[in-house]
């Protein structure tokens, strides 16, 4: 079994990524594997390199240990760009132009309530679908045409579960486009690059058996599992645990200094009283 913890560098670690990343290192010391970390500083407008001077520091305390080097995927972009040429040599995505507000003023437009939401926000109307790569602008997103991946694949890909709602995951042609849509994997200057490209590719390289992660990443699995399908790619094991939450049941952000790690550890805590905390 070989697990990853893989956190942006974009603000402090709290207790629902204690819990992830113990729960993955758990898992895997008990299988006699290897858990990884890998760090994700991708969103270029956001990592800081404290934050992630933080992260080793933090998961240390924890009594956590991992190979190095630790994988950067900001020393790879040139690996995602080969990938997200080769997507569109096959006829698998476009460039599009359309802002968040273009899109949000396309779809609140004839219809009324509540705008259709998918793992990525908003479900993108399709507004520059049918455009060539080859009319790609410096400031346009690279969108998965995923009408055209389903066509390609012929057969939909499913995952194996083993967390909160363990067995097989089918996906559905009816929910990849309705309940998905042609999800951003990109843009030309592949500076940013989308975390569903970045992360299959680099789960695939590597050989991650078994991806522990929250629940809050359940439905964007079903992006992940036909990206590895149209690369060829191994699909992992996948266990989305439950969240930790607040004492007003709301999950945890980076945003809520009260629940860092970095605070329990100046207040006196010790691992052992982290783990108590996470349940584990």
């Amino acid at each position: 079994m070989i697990t990853r913890f893989a956190p942006s560098p974009t603000g402090p670690l709290h207790l629902g990524h204690a819990y992830s990343a113990m729960l993955a290192h758990d898992m895997a010391t008990a299988a006699g594997g290897m858990f990884l970390l890998r760090i994700e500083d991708t969103d270029i407008t956001r990592a800081r390199p404290e934050w992630e001077a933080q992260i080793y520091d933090d998961l240390r305390w924890l009594g956590l240990s991992w190979p190095e080097p630790v994988l950067r995927q900001s020393d790879h972009l040139g690996r995602y760009a080969a990938v997200l040429a080769d997507l569109g040599r096959r006829g698998l995505t476009y460039p599009c132009s359309c802002s968040r507000a273009d899109i949000r003023a396309a779809l609140s437009a004839p219809q009324e309530g509540a705008l259709p939401e998918g793992p990525d926000g908003l479900i993108y109307p399709g507004t520059c679908r049918g455009r060539p790569m080859s009319s790609m602008q410096e400031s346009d997103a690279i969108r998965l045409d995923m009408a055209s991946a389903i066509r390609t694949l012929k057969k939909l890909p499913g995952f194996e579960e083993t967390g909160e709602h363990p067995g097989w995951v089918q996906t559905d042609a009816g929910d990849l486009i309705n309940g998905v849509g042609d999800v951003v994997l990109g843009r030309k200057d592949i500076r940013t690059v989308a975390y569903h490209l970045a992360n299959v590719t680099d789960d695939a390289g590597q050989q991650i058996t078994h991806v522990v992660r929250g629940m809050d990443l359940f439905e964007a699995t079903r992006i992940h599992v036909v990206l590895q399908a149209l690369l060829g790619l191994p699909s992992p094991v996948y266990h989305h645990h439950r969240l930790i939450r607040d004492t007003a049941g709301k999950r945890l952000a980076k945003r809520d200094d009260a629940r860092a790690l970095s605070r329990y550890r100046a207040e006196g805590a010790t691992p052992d009283d982290i783990r108590r905390m996470v349940g584990l």
